[in-house]
């Protein structure tokens, strides 16, 4: 989409307004649930807002993902708001690109590629189980925190072999570093951001003492801190200490954070949608896994994949991503500055009434083998993002929503307390605004 610098200067930018100075709109773009619905109805789907102190092009559709997807390096390059950016650590696989971004993550897929995540299995299913107990015993509960916990729980054995990370001080520390990574970056002591940088610091030395003291170890394990340990680039080169910490913090965030989402999601939307409920446990039954689930054994799970693709596309974990213009460059007849960010919505992307008609209603059927609703559009559907930055631990949060998903059903009834505000937060993850009070039982 380039055309002569005389006439890409005589292109309008987008509509749209800058707000309040400095800060610009991005107090409501991070309360208002509706801030994208009102400016798409406004102004189209590719308007101009000032958010996180910075002029942004907000790009809506699968055309829009298509451009910033392939032209990833030419004309965008990836970008977090600044609080992200702090938070998540300059060695963070999140904050760098080019050759540098391709060698680490080739690195960190040793801890998701097949052979990983069919060792992860037998530790997950414990996990799960123990929950599972858990909250039978507790009978009724508010679920998302409890989630949270449990989502944790595995992401810190899994990649760093901490049992009850929840309840440990990593678990505290997290919390409230996660609460921090999407806000206004004012350092004071009482703001989020403030509170969430002190967790980064506290965090950082108790990462860097399990790190070292792995290091020294004769076997450094098998989980994705061992894995990362042992891991070499190209030229022989081993992750540095400041590298390893910073990759292990996004492991558990990115491990924990939007699976809780995806998770809570899931159990929200089949406890409204019995007919779902009772086709999901019509599959378990007959597939009838017994033993430990192989991922073979997973993969049969065909409607729980639909379900699990609509309920990402009602309620996706992240609503989108951010790239900064390294050129100037044209789309849809507008002129997107250089040094602008822009930022691609997922949530708005799977509302395009085009791709998914009705969109407004859970309706798993639109992933069945004959519609395939995700592959109708390039970048139509986009839960983990796409291009080079698709989520790296994609395959792990399928897998670990996929087994909760099939032990829960197989076991257990929930069902949503009445007179709860079930109103969707989107920040820091999307949740419900009481935390999701349910009656659990066993069946």
């Amino acid at each position: 989409m380039t055309i002569n610098d005389t006439k890409l200067n005589s292109l309008p930018k987008p509509p749209g307004r800058n707000g309040l100075p400095l800060i610009g709109e991005t107090i409501s773009f991070l309360n208002d649930p509706d801030f994208n619905q009102k400016r798409i109805k406004k102004y189209g789907k590719i308007y101009k807002t000032n958010i996180f102190a910075r002029p942004t092009a907000i790009m809506i559709g699968s055309e829009a993902n298509t451009f910033l997807f392939r032209n990833e390096n030419k004309y965008v390059v990836s970008i977090w708001p600044k609080s992200t950016r702090v938070l998540l650590g300059k060695e963070s696989l999140s904050i760098s690109s080019g050759k540098v971004h391709t060698s680490r993550r080739k690195l960190l897929y040793e801890a998701f590629q097949p052979r990983a995540l069919a060792s992860y299995i037998p530790t997950m299913e414990q996990i799960i189980e123990k929950y599972l107990q858990r909250w039978e015993k507790m009978g009724t509960l508010t679920w998302y925190p409890e989630l949270r916990d449990f989502t944790f729980d595995i992401a810190s054995n899994l990649f760093l072999s901490i049992d009850g990370g929840a309840e440990s001080k990593v678990g505290e520390l997290f919390e409230q570093f996660s609460n921090g990574l999407f806000s206004i970056p004012v350092s004071l002591p009482w703001t989020r951001f403030g509170k969430a940088l002190h967790a980064r610091k506290k965090l950082l030395e108790h990462l860097e003492k399990i790190v070292i003291q792995r290091q020294q170890a004769d076997n450094p394990g098998q989980d994705a801190l061992g894995l990362l340990i042992q891991a070499k680039d190209d030229q022989g080169n081993s992750l540095s200490l400041e590298e390893l910490k910073d990759q292990v913090l996004l492991l558990l965030f990115a491990g924990h954070e939007t699976l809780t989402s995806a998770i809570a999601s899931f159990c929200l939307l089949t406890a409204q949608h019995p007919d779902v409920m009772k086709r999901l446990r019509d599959e378990q039954a007959r597939l009838n896994i017994a033993d430990t689930p192989t991922l073979e054994d997973i993969k049969q799970m065909t409607y729980l994949e639909q379900v699990l693709k609509e309920v990402m596309r009602i309620i996706p974990p992240v609503g989108g991503g951010f790239r900064e213009a390294v050129e100037t460059f044209e789309f849809s007849g507008y002129r997107i500055p250089k040094g602008w960010n822009l930022q691609y919505q997922i949530a708005q992307t799977h509302q395009d009434e085009e791709i998914y008609p009705e969109s407004d209603r859970f309706d798993p059927e639109r992933f069945a083998p004959e519609n395939s609703a995700d592959k109708q559009a390039s970048f139509g559907y986009i839960p983990f993002g796409g291009g080079l930055r698709e989520c790296i631990g994609k395959e792990f949060a399928r897998l670990e929503m996929r087994l909760f998903a099939s032990k829960l059903l197989q076991n257990y009834d929930w069902e949503l307390l009445p007179e709860q505000n079930l109103e969707i937060v989107a920040v820091p993850t999307p949740h419900p605004r009481d935390g999701l009070k349910i009656n659990f039982n066993c069946r």
